[in-house]
């Protein structure tokens, strides 16, 4: 609720300055927007992307696609936890798919930097690094969340994000 409630409120000034035709303020108000709507779009795929009843592999069309374009499924999770153990600092490591391409791909974004805004990518499935998500569980080991978290992944989920992205 705080991302959007910041947002929400970032919004109102930013469409006051507009109004104003204040360059300025809309300038420094863009780091405040990309943060809050970032944090929101992230926490909203990555709480999707989790299930109690989750782990295990995908099935059907993603599996295919990760095969085609990692090798196997255990080296998709292989790059895709290396990459998020890697984010320094706070971020997210994230699964994604290239529409161009029509291939999968693994990215990284530091802070609540939202994926298809970073790097073009639409985002499938997305791995929390911030402290906040693994500290109190994890401490500071955040290799053990990381390989803990593929326990808990709703493929389905994942699944009917790449069904939607093809389209």
């Amino acid at each position: 609720a705080t991302y959007v409630n910041n947002l929400n409120v970032t919004e109102e000034k930013y469409q006051e300055a507009l109004a104003k035709g204040d360059v300025t303020a809309q300038v420094s108000l863009q780091p405040a927007l990309k943060f809050n709507g970032g944090g929101h779009i992230n926490h909203t795929i990555f709480w999707t992307n989790l299930s109690p009843n989750g782990g295990g592999e995908p099935q059907g069309e993603l599996m295919e696609a990760i095969k085609r374009d990692f090798g196997s499924f255990q080296k998709m999770k292989e790059k895709m936890s290396t990459a998020t153990v890697a984010v320094q600092g706070s971020g997210w490591g994230w699964l994604g798919y290239e529409k161009d391409s029509g291939r999968l791909r693994i990215a990284a974004c530091a802070n609540q930097d939202p994926l298809q805004g970073t790097t073009g990518l639409i985002p499938l499935l997305g791995i929390d690094v911030w402290e906040h998500a693994y500290y109190l569980q994890y401490k500071n080991v955040r290799p053990d969340y990381v390989k803990a978290i593929w326990n808990i992944i709703n493929w389905e989920n994942v699944n009917e994000r790449l069904q939607m992205a093809r389209k």
